[in-house]
């Protein structure tokens, strides 16, 4: 039972990711409340006394011509408005994905509001639909359900703000300020739920060194390592960490992650290492704490969000773009996310339970974090003598969150490092010599900062 709980709950997850980036889910689910909410007002028509109707001729005045000429006009425009909204997202996604950089196409696909406007629109017209199949006039049983048709009025006329809403949304998505700054908000949820615990001022490095048992079996590795093969291809989405730990107890074995969240695994590659050789059912089982699909997302993958605003700055720095300013913004937001990540006790290389070594975790430090921030970005900007000096803003801003030695050493070594690639590329005397000065106070401000 306990294995086919684990493959649900791998399964479930895989989809709940899956369909969170749907464009179906909402407008299908705001479809079936307005139906259901249509059977509510025509049940409540049918049993009112529509006496006190007459005392209100200007609100409840339609026949059951005009209803049926109301509700028909207003179903047409609504499909008609909600085919338009599903173009100009599309059209949204599409320069999107080719401007900045395809891996913010599903942002836009999650977009709550994106998926609210067109299931609002879509949902009207199902409600037109419902309505007018009740409709009768007067060489039939009259009814028209006049609470229900002044509620599709009311509809209809929220559409037009809703669509006027649609217009300045699609703009604002389209702005790259704002698509960076849902990136760096989602990406710092992220740090925040994963990452819970703060550094305290006397942390020396991120993590104590692992017990002599780790070194033993890393000597042996050639000879006592047994390979868990992956029987899926994709990117490692998630990791139950607590349940491997649990079985590397139950078996009294060491297990040891050849792939981390964020990286690519192929069918039949080593997932796991195990120092125990397993039963039959086992791999299984182990594969099933893993969460590997066809693309990353940022749910627990940190590096993703990360990813996501560098790409957008390498398309900026590109030569046929040469967009300075924008690539100065990625910078600005990636400085947000290593401080996020500068004083948070990140995962650490190994899990050990009752002082026995049972899990060696591959997760990337924050020297990994910084590089896949940093590295590209100072390579692409090569003569750019704004973004070398927006970069060591950056690592100093980052150096006033930093508690420990370990980490302030991996920003001096960014540091040390553009100041190189800066001094070797940079072509006038007067950029070197600005570059210089600015970079000394940066120094010197993070020296300060830590005195």
């Amino acid at each position: 039972m306990d294995k086919i709980r684990q493959i649900l709950l791998q399964r479930g997850r895989q989809y709940l990711t899956t369909v969170r980036s749907s464009l179906w889910l909402i407008p299908g689910l705001m479809i079936g409340f307005s139906v259901l909410l249509a059977l509510f007002l025509i049940e409540v028509d049918a049993r009112l006394d529509h006496k006190w109707y007459q005392d209100y001729p200007h609100v409840f005045g339609l026949g059951a011509d005009g209803s049926r000429g109301m509700l028909t006009a207003i179903a047409g425009s609504m499909l008609t408005v909600a085919g338009l909204c599903f173009s100009l997202t599309l059209s949204t996604i599409s320069q999107a994905s080719a401007q900045y950089t395809p891996r913010i196409l599903r942002n836009f696909m999650r977009d709550r509001t994106n998926q609210f406007i067109l299931g609002y629109f879509v949902s009207i017209f199902a409600y037109c639909l419902m309505v007018l199949r009740t409709i009768r006039g007067a060489d039939e049983i009259k009814f028209v359900p006049s609470l229900a048709v002044l509620t599709g009025l009311i509809l209809a006329i929220g559409g037009v703000l809703v669509l006027i809403y649609f217009i300045h949304h699609i703009a604002t998505s389209l702005q790259v300020s704002h698509i960076i700054t849902v990136i760096e908000d989602e990406t710092v949820h992220v740090i925040d739920n994963i990452f819970e615990d703060e550094l305290d001022s006397n942390a020396e490095t991120d993590a104590p060194m692992p017990p002599d048992t780790v070194s033993d079996i890393m000597a042996d590795a050639v000879t006592n390592w047994y390979p868990v093969h992956s029987l899926d291809s994709g990117y490692v989405q998630y990791v139950d960490m607590d349940g491997l730990t649990e079985f590397a107890e139950e078996h009294s074995s060491v297990l040891r992650m050849e792939y981390g969240v964020g990286q690519f695994v192929g069918v039949g590659t080593a997932l796991l290492m195990s120092s125990v050789e397993l039963e039959d059912g086992d791999e299984a089982e182990l594969n099933s704490l893993f969460n590997v699909y066809r693309y990353r997302t940022v749910e627990q993958d940190v590096g993703f969000g990360i990813r996501q605003i560098v790409d957008i700055a390498l398309k900026a720095l590109s030569p046929g773009i040469n967009d300075t300013t924008t690539a100065i913004n990625c910078i600005d937001y990636l400085g947000v996310i290593a401080g996020r990540l500068a004083n948070r006790k990140l995962t650490p290389p190994y899990r050990i339970v009752e002082g026995e070594l049972r899990v060696l975790v591959m997760a990337p430090s924050f020297h990994d974090y910084v590089g896949t921030a940093f590295d590209q970005i100072r390579i692409s900007g090569s003569g750019n003598m704004a973004i070398f000096m927006r970069l060591v803003k950056a690592f100093a801003l980052v150096a006033e969150r930093t508690v420990t030695e370990d980490r302030l050493h991996t920003l001096h070594k960014h540091m040390e490092l553009t100041r190189v690639f800066a001094s070797e590329t940079l072509v006038t005397d007067y950029e070197k010599e600005k570059f210089q000065e600015y970079y000394e106070r940066q120094m010197e401000r993070m020296t300060l900062c830590k005195a």
